[in-house]
């Protein structure tokens, strides 16, 4: 567990009977070396005492706005900066609801809503009470956010019952947090190239070839990317998105020839490509200066010729420790074309998606995708939001980069 050491933790502990359970997650953390500040709930306090938790942090907890005896106004935005990282455990189904629609009646979600850091959520719940549409939703919500949760564990419940619902084990809680912080690590000071969104192929000034990519995925990764402590160069195509981490330098581009040429100057002096954009693989052979009208043209053929490829380009190019990731977007054959396009590019490991798959593709916030690895490794994931895609696309990427 070195990564948790000198870490800022905010523990947030709510009204579950699983909050006997944060005391052992304080040790743990505590003994990794981590710094913990216990953030409780009224209700959490009817689980387990301020006092019990306070001996083990060193630290008086929070739990009210203003000291009873005093008036000590408790700034949560002071905490929110603070802290590394704020872990809620065990997270109940109303303090869950209460994240995801800015309810902020207590310290703990005063505290969640101003948290600069990354935040963690452990839910502990009865089965019905988890699997229940409204939670489902609170959590997507949450996940939406940019929130990690870590998935509550299939066994016997406070109710007697059998299910999922029961709050994972502290010792899996703090390894979720340490392996967060080895893979913040293994991005900082690393620079990486991402391509996103369609090119335009000009016909005339008026009209082209394009595709129907949003730019969804690579934006997503971009984001992540910087996130998690890397410099990013993102070179996109015509899209209506934008940027706001200052960590991403942004190239707009609108032809395959603009985006190769980007991608090539920028290449040399990456750790790590990912190239997510839909690049057009033909252009008009001849671009008419003037636009063209029907009535003097008529019927045409338009000859097409073939872009210059570049994930091969940077496949020749690409030096030993330099990590190449491509995309394959097919409507047959998904892993044998994948296999296939990962070998004769060079590429370290491929996302497969395919339009085949209902909610994944263009044009939507989804995607279903699988991980081809050029050492045989195969990881195949659900339907998830394409901000849920970025993070596991990166987890991978982020042992190529360790």
């Amino acid at each position: 567990m070195e990564n948790l050491k000198g870490k800022r933790i905010i523990l947030g502990i709510t009204g579950s009977i699983a909050a006997y359970k944060a005391a052992i997650i304080v040790r743990l953390l505590i003994k990794a070396g981590a710094e913990v500040q216990v953030v409780m709930t009224p209700a959490g306090k009817e689980f387990i005492t301020p006092v019990t938790l306070s001996s083990l942090t060193g630290k008086p907890v929070v739990s009210e706005f203003f000291t009873a005896n005093d008036g000590t106004w408790h700034s949560h935005v002071d905490l929110g900066l603070w802290a590394d990282a704020m872990l809620i455990a065990p997270a109940t189904a109303s303090t869950i609801g209460k994240m995801a629609n800015g309810i902020a009646d207590n310290m703990l979600i005063t505290c969640y809503l101003s948290c600069k850091a990354p935040v963690f959520v452990a839910p502990a719940m009865d089965l019905d009470m988890f699997a229940h549409p409204s939670t489902q939703r609170n959590i997507a919500l949450l996940l939406s956010y940019g929130n990690h949760i870590i998935e509550p564990a299939v066994g016997e419940l406070a109710s007697h019952l059998h299910g999922k619902g029961r709050m994972e084990e502290p010792e899996i809680i703090v390894k979720s947090l340490n392996d967060y912080f080895k893979r913040q690590e293994s991005f900082s000071k690393k620079k990486i190239l991402i391509t996103a969104g369609p090119t335009y192929e000009k016909i005339d000034p008026v009209r082209f070839i394009g595709n129907y990519s949003s730019g969804k995925m690579g934006f997503a990764l971009a984001e992540a990317c910087a996130q998690r402590g890397a410099e990013v160069v993102l070179i996109t195509g015509p899209v209506s998105l934008k940027t706001d981490n200052p960590r991403i330098h942004r190239i707009d581009v609108e032809s395959a020839q603009e985006m190769h040429d980007a991608a090539i100057s920028v290449f040399e002096s990456v750790d790590a490509a990912i190239l997510c954009a839909a690049v057009a693989d033909y252009r008009p052979e001849n671009c008419a200066e003037q636009k063209m009208k029907r009535e003097s043209v008529g019927d045409f053929t338009l000859s097409l010729v073939r872009n210059k490829d570049i994930a091969a380009a940077l496949g020749q190019k690409k030096r030993s420790q330099q990590i190449l990731v491509g995309f394959a977007l097919e409507s047959h054959s998904g892993l044998e074309q994948a296999l296939n396009k990962m070998q004769r590019k060079k590429l370290d490991f491929i996302v497969l998606n395919s339009l085949q798959d209902e909610g994944a593709g263009f044009k939507v916030d989804t995607n279903k995708v699988t991980i081809l690895e050029k050492n045989g490794k195969q990881t195949e994931y659900d339907l998830k939001s394409k901000k849920e895609v970025a993070a596991d696309i990166l987890d991978c990427l982020a042992g190529y980069l360790l």
